[in-house]
């Protein structure tokens, strides 16, 4: 029977011999810790592809006057799929907070209005009749209105907590948002997979603090150095770390940023877990003074019966 040789020499060393052994690098893992599906994203990709759609049918018609409405419908289509998709990243990002203003412009309400108009001008266009048009264009706004619901109309706070402190609280969240924002855009320049996959990992525990901060508006204080400093401070890094990476892809360069990164995250990380320590510890002296306040109510009660 052939037996394979596994000498010395071989392309397959002996077992125990290390020699020549070759391990390849493990491939980056994308995280998509405390990310979700954007919502709608069919309904949002089949919106802009009509607006496209109706670009066409506008080259075909015989006067000028039917070829700008047409035109200028189809622009209105493209511009209220534009506002939707706007206004349903706008709502994910009111829903997922706990503490959160409405979106200063209803752009899903504004999507809606924009699309009745262009499917009214495209109408017209085509029939010349302004009562056709006008239930076409009803209709359409009243579809996109059912599809995609109308936008948060008020703001979201915690009861018991008053109203300077809620939007306080609203206002750096916001900040630390657009932060996290500019450093994964200014990842993505960088062109890895494996900064990228980092970088979400950092935001999903940067938003761990911020949800920790919603619950507890009084630990925005203690917070507040890293929701603000230490965030600009990594997307300054971020931006720099893109333009240099981008250049020459220097491999130390790259290793420097992920160990800036996984302190940074580290910090986070405790600094959170303070919180919400503080958090509870605060709740155990409420309740043992709560439970204090009722023994010695009890025991008066007591007392007084033994006394009758």
């Amino acid at each position: 029977m052939a037996q394979r040789y596994g000498g010395e020499f071989s392309p397959q060393p002996k077992a125990g011999d290390t020699r020549g052994a070759i391990t390849a690098p493990r491939p980056p893992e994308i995280s998509f810790k405390g990310r979700s599906p954007q919502r709608f994203g069919a309904k949002l990709n089949l919106l802009f592809l009509a607006g496209v759609i109706c670009i066409l049918p506008a080259f075909f018609q015989t006067g000028t006057s039917a070829l700008v409405l047409d035109l200028l419908g189809a622009g209105l289509v493209l511009l209220a799929a534009w506002l939707t998709r706007d206004g349903v990243r706008a709502e994910d990002a009111y829903a997922e907070r706990k503490v959160a203003r409405r979106p200063a412009i209803p752009r899903k309400l504004f999507g809606s209005i924009t699309i009745g108009l262009g499917v009214a001008l495209m109408a017209f266009a085509g029939t010349w009749s302004p009562v056709p048009a006008a239930l076409g264009g009803v209709l359409a706004g009243g579809l996109h209105l059912f599809s995609f619901g109308l936008d948060p109309m008020r703001d979201k706070g915690l009861e018991g907590v008053d109203t300077f402190q809620t939007d306080r609280v609203a206002r750096k969240i916001e900040e630390a948002e657009k932060l996290l924002d500019q450093m994964r855009d200014a990842i993505l320049r960088a062109k890895d997979r494996e900064v990228e996959a980092r970088v979400e990992g950092f935001a999903a525990t940067a938003r761990a603090m911020f949800r920790a901060v919603e619950e507890d508006p009084r630990d925005l204080s203690q917070a507040r150095r890293y929701l603000g400093v230490y965030l600009d401070a990594a997307r300054e890094a971020s931006v720099k770390f893109a333009d240099l990476y981008g250049r020459d892809r220097d491999p130390a360069l790259k290793t420097d940023y992920l160990a800036m990164l996984g302190d940074l995250e580290a910090g986070f990380e405790s600094r959170t877990q303070k919180l919400l320590e503080d958090d509870r510890s605060g709740f155990d002296i409420t309740a043992e003074v709560l439970r204090e306040r009722l023994q010695q109510d009890i025991s008066y009660l007591e007392n007084r019966g033994q006394t009758k």
